[in-house]
C-alpha cells in the first residue's frame, strides 16, 4: 500500500462518520511531513451550514494543529473532487498536494475552472477512486 493509499484510506475513515450522521459522506485529512495535522468529514446539515465541506473541516484542523494558515508542506487527501469553494480555499491555504479519490462532474472544480490551485500545488486524481465513488453512490442511491 503506498502512502497516497495508505492516507486515503484515513480519508474514507472520515466519509464513514459523516455517513454516520447522514451527511454526504466525503470525508478530508491534511498530513504534514507524516503527521496527521488535520481531519474532517462533512458537516453542511449538523451545522445547518453549506460552507461545512470536508476540506474545510480539515483545513481549519490542521491550520489550529501548525499554528498557521498556510499549508505549503501539507498534503489534503479528500475522497471526492473539490468543489470550487474548497479548491479556492485550498489555493489560499498553498496546500502542496491535493490527492483525491473519486472525481466528480457535477460540482467538482474542473467544473468550472481549470486551475484554482496555488501555482505549485501538485494534483492526483483517483487514488482508491472505486471505494470512494461507491460510498456516494451508495449514499444517494439510498436517499432515492
Amino acid at each position: 500500500m503506498t502512502d497516497d493509499e495508505k492516507y486515503m484510506m484515513m480519508a474514507l475513515d472520515e466519509a464513514h462518520k459523516a455517513l454516520e450522521r447522514d451527511e454526504v459522506p466525503i470525508g478530508a485529512v491534511v498530513v504534514c511531513r507524516g503527521r496527521v495535522v488535520g481531519r474532517g468529514h462533512n458537516l453542511t446539515e449538523a451545522l445547518t451550514d453549506v460552507t461545512a465541506h470536508a476540506e474545510m473541516q480539515a483545513i481549519t484542523a490542521a491550520s489550529a494543529t501548525l499554528g498557521g494558515k498556510y499549508l505549503t508542506d501539507c498534503t489534503l487527501y479528500v475522497t471526492v473532487e473539490p468543489c470550487l469553494m474548497c479548491a479556492g480555499a485550498l489555493g489560499w491555504s498553498q496546500v502542496a498536494r491535493v490527492v483525491y479519490g473519486a472525481g466528480d462532474d457535477k460540482r467538482g472544480y474542473h467544473t468550472q475552472c481549470a486551475a484554482p490551485f496555488h501555482k505549485r500545488t501538485q494534483v492526483v486524481g483517483g487514488v482508491l477512486a472505486d471505494e470512494c465513488a461507491a460510498l456516494m453512490r451508495d449514499f444517494f442511491k439510498n436517499k432515492r
